[in-house]
């Protein structure tokens, strides 16, 4: 619990699968919670629920959106078996009226990172990013939208200069946000940290040319690998914008150039 990401994600343990948790301040975008600090946090929740230790799919719909405060976190196991295991989860919170208001669901299946084979037969290929010392961080300009420089603070991203002609007025049109990932308090990825992960570059609808927020429909993560310690390597793209909706497609590979993570989210497109 030595990272603040650690601190931020626990649960406390209230009833069989039921489990208390504080949605920080810290990890907020526009004054809503990012959907990647959320995943995490249920997966957490599962992870404990569980027999398996790593998730391998988490599959999250956002029903509405999450503000810091208490929350509450309730699972279930769904199936279990010697090499997978598949539970839910929802986190709820409550609306100004003391209702319980039901944020986030999601349906994952876990197992053991380290029991699978070594055998990778792949095209994909790592995104071809600058050094790190080339790239551009929140600290080279002011936050993009008032209000999205909270969880700024807590991640090291690093986005290649190709990416971020949104930042200046001249966004290239081509759907794409590069860059290098790690945690701001210098914590190692793992499986649980790559949930995040997925959702913390800046949208692609920036390069778009549409800024503003961009709420997360449904987000689908694919854990494929353990990372190793080091800095990651993100890419993600949109290749159809339509009907006021958009997908993202993310990649993460590790510092030894193993894709450790893949995703797909839909996304409302910002309306201004």
């Amino acid at each position: 619990m030595d990272s603040e990401f650690d601190r931020d994600t626990a649960v406390t343990l209230r009833a069989p699968g039921v489990y208390d948790a504080e949605l920080s301040p810290g990890w907020t975008i526009i004054h809503a919670v990012n959907g990647g600090y959320l995943l995490a946090l249920l997966g957490r929740a599962l992870g404990e629920a569980l027999p398996h230790p790593d998730p391998f799919v988490v599959s999250a719909h956002y029903l509405t959106p999450s503000v810091p405060g208490p929350a509450v976190v309730r699972t279930e196991t769904v199936r279990t078996g010697r090499t997978l295991s598949t539970g839910q989860a929802s986190l709820f919170q409550y609306g100004e009226d003391g209702t319980e208001v039901e944020r986030i669901r999601i349906l994952a299946t876990y197992g053991d990172l380290d029991a699978l084979p070594d055998d990778v037969r792949t095209s994909a290929k790592p995104p071809a990013i600058p050094p790190r010392e080339h790239c551009l961080g929140p600290a080279d300009g002011e936050p993009p939208i008032p209000g999205s420089a909270a969880i700024s603070e807590r991640l090291d991203i690093g986005l290649d200069p190709a990416t971020v002609g949104w930042a200046v007025g001249a966004p290239s049109g081509n759907g794409e946000m590069r860059g290098w990932f790690g945690l701001a308090d210098g914590r190692e990825p793992d499986p649980l940290s790559l949930l995040l992960t997925v959702d913390a570059l800046p949208p692609t609808a920036f390069e778009l040319g549409l800024m503003g927020w961009t709420p997360t429909v449904e987000l689908t993560a694919h854990i494929r690998r353990r990372p190793e310690p080091g800095p990651l390597r993100v890419a993600v793209t949109t290749r159809n914008l339509a009907g006021g909706f958009l997908e993202q497609d993310a990649e993460v590979w590790d510092s030894a150039d193993r894709l450790v993570a893949q995703s797909r989210q839909l996304n409302r497109a910002p309306r201004g």
